[in-house]
């Protein structure tokens, strides 16, 4: 038995800027800019305004800043339900794929709220705080060696998040135990919502930042917590992981930096989906036409088949369709890619995607590491006779293959644009230039009112 609480309470008190690799730095930076941008996208999705104004009965004025179009100010603790919900709605938020964790959902949301409350958070501190949470969320997750059972992207994400707002209120380590026990009282979060593809699985993001918020709360009023929360006998992983072993994570913190290892998402789709999409256009660069196919299958470990192997309907709701890989799929095979815009009313409804999507077919190839994303295989089989294959063994985005620079950016201004209705260069221009140099910034805020579509100053 490890004491995994007490070496993260004591890695998120101890840790400093200076020590942090520039590797570390970089991802910071890369992942700060893109989820801010995909939590403003995730403003104009249509259930976004059925979300806050449910989230409205729920909280009062505050400083927080709720991103993207018709943006308001709320309470910290709503504003990171809200944002954290808008950050995960599309399936555009990067992941840590071996912990299968979208970390920066839940994470970022509920740092952002805090730093808009204290309004005198520094870059180099947000940046501590961003990583030492990472270091948990995904931390909890690269420890399990069982398939996931619960959302661990929720599950995982309170813990890091509370330890990244106890780290940006200065905690001391047994005040931050109380926090992260309380993180385990409003732990929740299944993966019904997954099988059945509904929203609930961002509003348990959205959850999940908000628990966050009231865990450190409750810590700062002298409420104590449990403080064996991950590794007790009721614990996290008693209660949602089958198999775990912390003890090679814990032995890691200060050197292996996990916000290093987290990966873009190229396409608005449940990352299971991209490596196939990818495939997709490999297909299509070798001269697989729509008309030309009889069938595709894609050939993938058990995770890509458990989560987007289910069966195109003409009836998808949009949460359904972003974790279907025979819409993606049919999408990028039609098109050459999948972007914010096909998951309009019109697109799902499309007979050429329905009947192409028909087509193809996700096999499981049997492997048996529950978190493998590859290698994967794509055979097209023509109505000629001719099969054309392609293979891939990292997903694009990952940092085995990382995105460019240039497309870092290009998706941060797509997500810019499609959450505000029209371009707002000067905002993306601003975002881009102040999370570049972030560790000159003397108060974060300013990110969160620029997402929000207001003035910096």
């Amino acid at each position: 038995m490890t004491d995994m609480v007490e070496a993260f309470a004591q890695h998120a008190a101890s840790c400093q800027f200076q020590t942090m690799p520039e590797q570390a730095v970089r991802a910071v930076k890369t992942y700060l800019l893109d989820s801010l941008g995909v939590g403003i996208a995730g403003a104009a999705v249509p259930l976004t305004q059925n979300v806050r104004q449910a989230s409205g009965n729920w909280a009062g004025e505050g400083a927080a800043h709720v991103w993207g179009a018709k943006s308001y100010s709320t309470t910290p603790a709503n504003a990171a339900f809200v944002n954290g919900f808008q950050i995960h709605c599309q399936e555009y938020d990067c992941v840590h794929e071996p912990a299968v964790v979208h970390p920066m959902a839940t994470i970022l949301a509920a740092l952002m709220a805090e730093c808009d409350a204290q309004q005198n958070v520094s870059g180099k501190e947000l940046a501590v705080a961003l990583a030492v949470a990472v270091d948990l969320a995904a931390g909890i997750g690269v420890s399990v060696s069982s398939p996931i059972k619960f959302f661990r992207p929720a599950n995982a994400g309170i813990f890091g998040a509370t330890l990244g707002i106890c780290r940006l209120r200065g905690f001391s380590v047994d005040k931050i135990k109380d926090a992260l026990g309380y993180a385990l009282a409003f732990n929740s979060g299944t993966m019904q919502a997954h099988v059945e593809g509904k929203p609930a699985l961002p509003l348990q993001i959205g959850n999940a930042a908000r628990g966050a918020v009231l865990a450190c709360d409750l810590a700062e009023a002298d409420v104590p917590g449990p403080h064996d929360s991950l590794e007790g006998p009721f614990g996290y992983f008693n209660l949602f992981e089958d198999e775990a072993d912390p003890s090679a994570v814990i032995a890691s913190l200060g050197k292996t930096w996990r916000i290093a290892e987290v990966s873009h998402k190229p396409f608005p789709t449940g990352r299971a989906a991209q490596g196939g999409i990818v495939l997709m256009q490999k297909l299509r660069a070798q001269g697989v036409t729509e008309a030309a196919v009889e069938r595709v299958s894609l050939t993938a470990p058990p995770l890509i088949h458990r989560l987007v192997g289910r069966p195109i309907r003409d009836d998808m709701a949009v949460n359904y369709a972003r974790l279907c890989f025979q819409y993606s799929g049919a999408v990028a095979l039609s098109k050459g890619s999948v972007g914010l815009d096909d998951f309009s009313e019109s697109s799902l409804r499309d007979p050429g995607l329905l009947s192409l999507g028909q087509k193809i077919e996700v096999i499981d190839d049997g492997s048996t590491d529950p978190a493998a994303f590859t290698p994967q295989v794509a055979i097209a089989y023509l109505i000629d006779g001719t099969r054309v294959e392609a293979r891939i063994d990292a997903l694009y985005g990952s940092p085995e293959d990382p995105m460019s620079q240039d497309a870092h950016l290009a998706k941060f201004r797509d997500c810019v644009t499609f959450g505000f209705g029209e371009p707002r260069a000067h905002i993306s221009d601003q975002l881009i230039d102040l999370t570049e140099n972030l560790e000159a910034m003397t108060d974060v805020s300013v990110l969160s009112r620029l997402a929000a579509g207001l003035e910096a100053a």
